[in-house]
């Protein structure tokens, strides 16, 4: 029960405006992930940017299970297995970046598609922690049940043989 795992994979593509590049971004997502991705709408309007609220500005893809495992395992070796330790927070989630998806191995590049960057979320946790999420009877999760910073920073390290620059 006490051993780490990989609930989800939160892959993201903010393009900032709608229309073909947000449809370029869905297409890239969905070649990477196998996935159908979903749009994510403006919460305001922002005129300097050019964007309304409610508008389509991104899209983004929830990986779980062995489909999260093997794209994490391509998106680090993307960005050279090394994380600062910047990028985890006192959960164990961890976030990173990726400034051209065509840094993923396996990945061709597609003229017509172009380049964008990505956000990669990575959520931790430990069998037993539904409980907090569920929606009959919530519970709260004991303390020396919650992944701390440093057991999620060893499971990373190990799993994924990724270096943490301290």
């Amino acid at each position: 029960m006490l051993k780490p795992r990989i609930e989800k994979v939160t892959v993201n593509i903010s393009v900032g405006r709608s229309g073909e590049p947000l449809e370029k971004a869905v297409n890239i997502l969905n070649q990477l992930t196998e996935q159908k991705p979903c749009k994510r709408k403006a919460k305001k309007t922002i005129r300097d940017f050019g964007i309304r609220k409610g508008e389509p500005i991104a899209c983004l893809v929830t990986l779980r299970e062995e489909k999260a495992k093997n794209f994490l395992k391509k998106a680090l070796q993307g960005i050279d297995n090394k994380l600062s330790e910047n990028c985890f927070d006192n959960y164990g989630n961890f976030s990173f970046g990726m400034k051209e998806h065509i840094a993923i191995p396996g990945t061709k590049y597609i003229p017509e598609l172009g380049i964008y960057g990505m956000g990669v979320s990575v959520t931790l946790g430990r069998p037993g922690y539904r409980v907090k999420r569920r929606h009959r009877t919530k519970s709260k999760v004991g303390l020396k049940h919650v992944l701390t910073l440093d057991e999620a920073k060893l499971f990373i390290e190990d799993e994924f043989e990724v270096e943490i620059a301290r």
